[in-house]
Protein backbone atom coordinates (compact mmCIF):
# COMPACT_ATOMS: atom_id res chain seq x y z
CA UNK A 1 0.00 0.00 0.00
CA UNK A 2 1.72 3.36 -1.03
CA UNK A 3 1.58 6.15 0.96
CA UNK A 4 -1.36 8.32 -0.72
CA UNK A 5 -3.32 5.39 0.15
CA UNK A 6 -2.56 4.95 3.71
CA UNK A 7 -3.66 8.91 4.38
CA UNK A 8 -7.07 8.36 2.76
CA UNK A 9 -7.32 4.89 4.56
CA UNK A 10 -6.25 7.17 7.91
CA UNK A 11 -9.08 9.78 6.61
CA UNK A 12 -12.12 7.79 6.68
CA UNK A 13 -10.93 5.68 9.48
CA UNK A 14 -10.82 9.16 11.96
CA UNK A 15 -14.41 10.11 11.77
CA UNK A 16 -15.43 6.51 12.60
CA UNK A 17 -13.29 6.62 15.67
CA UNK A 18 -14.02 10.18 16.40
CA UNK A 19 -17.74 8.72 16.70
CA UNK A 20 -16.81 5.66 18.98
CA UNK A 21 -15.13 8.15 21.52
CA UNK A 22 -18.23 9.84 21.89
CA UNK A 23 -20.22 7.27 22.34
CA UNK A 24 -18.20 5.80 25.35
CA UNK A 25 -18.39 9.67 26.76
CA UNK A 26 -21.81 9.53 26.51
CA UNK A 27 -22.68 6.21 27.82
CA UNK A 28 -19.94 6.64 31.19
CA UNK A 29 -21.97 10.39 31.61
CA UNK A 30 -25.19 8.17 31.51
CA UNK A 31 -24.04 5.51 33.86
CA UNK A 32 -22.47 7.96 36.54
CA UNK A 33 -25.71 9.90 36.34
CA UNK A 34 -27.35 6.73 37.07
CA UNK A 35 -25.05 5.67 40.35
CA UNK A 36 -26.57 8.73 42.24
CA UNK A 37 -30.28 6.92 42.48
CA UNK A 38 -28.63 3.86 44.23
CA UNK A 39 -27.65 6.19 47.07
CA UNK A 40 -28.86 5.03 50.45
CA UNK A 41 -28.52 5.81 54.22
CA UNK A 42 -26.20 2.58 54.67
CA UNK A 43 -25.36 4.40 58.11
CA UNK A 44 -24.47 1.65 60.53
CA UNK A 45 -26.76 1.45 63.73
CA UNK A 46 -26.78 -0.20 66.57
CA UNK A 47 -27.98 -3.94 67.03
CA UNK A 48 -29.70 -3.49 70.61
CA UNK A 49 -33.08 -1.83 69.68
CA UNK A 50 -32.50 -0.27 73.47
CA UNK A 51 -29.57 1.55 71.88
CA UNK A 52 -31.47 2.08 68.22
CA UNK A 53 -34.33 4.07 70.37
CA UNK A 54 -33.15 4.97 74.01
CA UNK A 55 -36.37 6.02 76.55
CA UNK A 56 -34.71 9.31 77.44
CA UNK A 57 -36.14 11.38 80.84
CA UNK A 58 -37.22 14.76 79.87
CA UNK A 59 -39.48 17.38 81.55
CA UNK A 60 -43.05 17.06 80.46
CA UNK A 61 -46.48 18.70 81.05
CA UNK A 62 -49.46 17.43 82.90
CA UNK A 63 -52.65 18.89 82.05
CA UNK A 64 -56.90 18.34 82.00
CA UNK A 65 -59.12 20.41 80.47
CA UNK A 66 -62.76 21.99 81.92
CA UNK A 67 -64.65 23.25 79.67
CA UNK A 68 -67.35 25.54 80.65
CA UNK A 69 -70.10 27.07 78.76
CA UNK A 70 -71.15 31.29 78.61
CA UNK A 71 -74.50 30.69 80.25
CA UNK A 72 -73.34 28.09 83.12
CA UNK A 73 -70.84 28.71 85.48
CA UNK A 74 -69.12 26.22 88.23
CA UNK A 75 -67.95 22.35 87.62
CA UNK A 76 -69.83 19.31 86.83
CA UNK A 77 -69.71 16.47 89.10
CA UNK A 78 -67.30 14.77 86.66
CA UNK A 79 -65.15 17.58 86.41
CA UNK A 80 -65.06 17.78 90.10
CA UNK A 81 -63.27 14.80 90.42
CA UNK A 82 -61.06 15.12 87.45
CA UNK A 83 -59.68 18.76 89.63
CA UNK A 84 -59.54 15.80 92.15
CA UNK A 85 -57.59 13.28 90.74
CA UNK A 86 -55.57 16.18 89.17
CA UNK A 87 -54.78 17.28 92.77
CA UNK A 88 -53.96 13.85 93.76
CA UNK A 89 -51.42 13.34 90.91
CA UNK A 90 -49.52 16.79 91.32
CA UNK A 91 -48.31 15.28 95.03
CA UNK A 92 -47.26 11.94 93.25
CA UNK A 93 -45.07 13.63 90.22
CA UNK A 94 -45.44 17.10 90.37
CA UNK A 95 -42.04 18.99 89.51
CA UNK A 96 -43.39 22.72 89.98
CA UNK A 97 -47.00 24.33 90.84
CA UNK A 98 -50.17 24.37 88.96
CA UNK A 99 -50.82 26.84 86.36
CA UNK A 100 -55.12 27.22 86.00
CA UNK A 101 -55.42 29.29 82.04
CA UNK A 102 -58.13 30.75 82.18
CA UNK A 103 -59.89 31.80 78.95
CA UNK A 104 -59.92 36.03 78.09
CA UNK A 105 -61.79 37.44 75.58
CA UNK A 106 -64.65 34.58 74.52
CA UNK A 107 -67.95 34.46 75.34
CA UNK A 108 -67.62 32.29 78.05
CA UNK A 109 -64.73 34.33 79.96
CA UNK A 110 -67.25 35.72 82.35
CA UNK A 111 -68.53 31.97 82.84
CA UNK A 112 -65.16 30.93 83.09
CA UNK A 113 -63.41 33.30 85.81
CA UNK A 114 -66.96 32.44 88.39
CA UNK A 115 -65.51 28.45 87.82
CA UNK A 116 -61.85 29.22 88.88
CA UNK A 117 -62.37 29.98 92.79
CA UNK A 118 -64.49 26.58 92.82
CA UNK A 119 -61.25 24.91 91.14
CA UNK A 120 -58.91 26.84 93.70
CA UNK A 121 -61.04 25.90 96.40
CA UNK A 122 -60.81 21.79 95.22
CA UNK A 123 -56.99 22.06 95.38
CA UNK A 124 -56.32 23.83 98.33
CA UNK A 125 -58.70 21.53 100.27
CA UNK A 126 -56.37 18.77 98.16
CA UNK A 127 -53.45 19.61 100.47
CA UNK A 128 -52.02 22.24 97.56
CA UNK A 129 -50.42 25.28 99.22
CA UNK A 130 -51.68 28.78 97.94
CA UNK A 131 -48.36 30.29 96.80
CA UNK A 132 -47.97 27.09 94.58
CA UNK A 133 -51.45 28.12 92.09
CA UNK A 134 -50.90 30.87 89.44
CA UNK A 135 -53.73 31.69 87.46
CA UNK A 136 -53.13 32.94 83.41
CA UNK A 137 -55.06 34.00 81.10
CA UNK A 138 -55.03 32.62 77.90
CA UNK A 139 -56.51 34.02 74.20
CA UNK A 140 -58.61 32.35 71.42
CA UNK A 141 -57.01 31.54 68.56
CA UNK A 142 -59.79 31.81 66.41
CA UNK A 143 -62.81 34.10 67.08
CA UNK A 144 -65.70 32.59 68.79
CA UNK A 145 -63.52 29.48 69.89
CA UNK A 146 -64.79 27.28 73.58
CA UNK A 147 -61.69 27.48 75.00
CA UNK A 148 -61.65 25.80 78.10
CA UNK A 149 -59.90 26.66 81.57
CA UNK A 150 -56.76 24.07 81.51
CA UNK A 151 -54.93 22.98 84.65
CA UNK A 152 -50.99 22.16 83.98
CA UNK A 153 -48.29 21.55 85.98
CA UNK A 154 -44.60 20.16 85.27
CA UNK A 155 -43.11 16.55 85.80
CA UNK A 156 -41.04 14.41 85.01
CA UNK A 157 -41.69 12.33 81.94
CA UNK A 158 -40.47 8.95 79.93
CA UNK A 159 -40.30 9.74 75.80
CA UNK A 160 -38.68 7.39 73.07
CA UNK A 161 -38.96 7.71 69.39
CA UNK A 162 -39.75 9.46 67.09
CA UNK A 163 -40.79 6.06 65.53
CA UNK A 164 -41.56 5.62 61.94
CA UNK A 165 -37.96 6.38 60.24
CA UNK A 166 -37.05 3.51 57.14
CA UNK A 167 -33.41 4.50 55.94
CA UNK A 168 -33.37 0.97 53.95
CA UNK A 169 -35.93 -1.22 52.19
CA UNK A 170 -36.68 -3.90 53.60
CA UNK A 171 -37.16 -6.14 50.72
CA UNK A 172 -33.93 -7.10 48.06
CA UNK A 173 -32.81 -4.03 46.87
CA UNK A 174 -29.61 -2.41 45.32
CA UNK A 175 -27.73 -2.38 48.81
CA UNK A 176 -26.71 -5.00 50.81
CA UNK A 177 -28.66 -4.53 54.05
CA UNK A 178 -31.27 -7.49 52.84
CA UNK A 179 -28.77 -10.03 52.87
CA UNK A 180 -26.91 -9.10 56.25
CA UNK A 181 -29.86 -10.53 58.32
CA UNK A 182 -29.59 -7.46 60.49
CA UNK A 183 -32.73 -6.01 63.06
CA UNK A 184 -34.54 -2.98 60.69
CA UNK A 185 -34.32 0.08 62.47
CA UNK A 186 -37.80 0.82 63.49
CA UNK A 187 -37.99 -2.65 65.26
CA UNK A 188 -38.72 -2.20 68.69
CA UNK A 189 -39.38 1.32 68.68
CA UNK A 190 -43.21 1.19 69.48
CA UNK A 191 -42.31 -0.73 71.95
CA UNK A 192 -39.77 1.02 73.66
CA UNK A 193 -42.87 4.05 73.22
CA UNK A 194 -44.99 2.17 74.91
CA UNK A 195 -43.41 1.38 77.86
CA UNK A 196 -42.68 4.85 78.49
CA UNK A 197 -46.18 5.83 78.29
CA UNK A 198 -47.08 3.30 80.45
CA UNK A 199 -44.49 3.26 83.07
CA UNK A 200 -46.04 4.75 86.39
CA UNK A 201 -42.87 7.08 87.67
CA UNK A 202 -39.85 7.26 85.05
CA UNK A 203 -37.17 7.07 87.64
CA UNK A 204 -37.83 3.51 87.78
CA UNK A 205 -36.03 3.23 84.38
CA UNK A 206 -33.35 4.94 86.20
CA UNK A 207 -33.01 2.98 89.67
CA UNK A 208 -34.89 1.03 91.78
CA UNK A 209 -36.93 2.37 94.90
CA UNK A 210 -36.34 2.30 98.09
CA UNK A 211 -37.71 -0.62 100.78
CA UNK A 212 -40.47 -0.25 102.41
CA UNK A 213 -40.49 -1.17 105.95
CA UNK A 214 -41.42 -4.93 106.44
CA UNK A 215 -44.57 -5.80 108.18
CA UNK A 216 -44.51 -5.71 111.67
CA UNK A 217 -48.01 -7.83 112.34
CA UNK A 218 -46.77 -10.34 110.04
CA UNK A 219 -42.76 -10.64 111.11
CA UNK A 220 -44.44 -11.36 114.73
CA UNK A 221 -46.17 -14.09 113.52
CA UNK A 222 -42.89 -15.80 111.55
CA UNK A 223 -41.59 -15.00 114.86
CA UNK A 224 -43.03 -16.89 116.89
CA UNK A 225 -44.34 -19.86 114.75
CA UNK A 226 -40.30 -20.86 114.56
CA UNK A 227 -39.72 -20.32 118.05
CA UNK A 228 -42.06 -23.19 118.84
CA UNK A 229 -40.78 -25.04 115.69
CA UNK A 230 -43.86 -24.94 113.44
CA UNK A 231 -43.80 -24.36 109.55
CA UNK A 232 -43.36 -20.56 108.72
CA UNK A 233 -44.66 -20.29 105.87
CA UNK A 234 -48.59 -19.07 105.00
CA UNK A 235 -51.38 -21.06 105.69
CA UNK A 236 -54.50 -20.88 103.72
CA UNK A 237 -57.85 -21.80 105.10
CA UNK A 238 -59.08 -22.68 101.24
CA UNK A 239 -56.72 -23.55 99.17
CA UNK A 240 -59.63 -24.58 96.61
CA UNK A 241 -60.36 -21.08 96.37
CA UNK A 242 -57.40 -19.91 95.16
CA UNK A 243 -56.82 -21.50 91.75
CA UNK A 244 -58.46 -20.14 88.69
CA UNK A 245 -58.63 -23.72 86.69
CA UNK A 246 -59.88 -27.29 86.93
CA UNK A 247 -57.04 -28.70 84.56
CA UNK A 248 -55.30 -31.91 86.52
CA UNK A 249 -58.29 -33.00 88.07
Amino acid sequence: MTITQRLRTDRRLKPWLATRIACAILAAAALASCKTTETTDTVPYAYDYRERHPIRLQEGVRTVQIFVGRRRAGLTEAQRRNVEGFAHEWHREAAGGIEIRVPFGTDNEHAARGTVSEIEGILLAAGVPRNGIVTRPTHPAAPYELMPIVLAYPRIAAVAGPCGHWPNDLGPGAGIEYDTNQPYWNLGCSMQRNLAAMVEDPSDLVQPRAETPPSAARRSVVLDHYRKGEDTTTQYHDVEKAKISDVGK
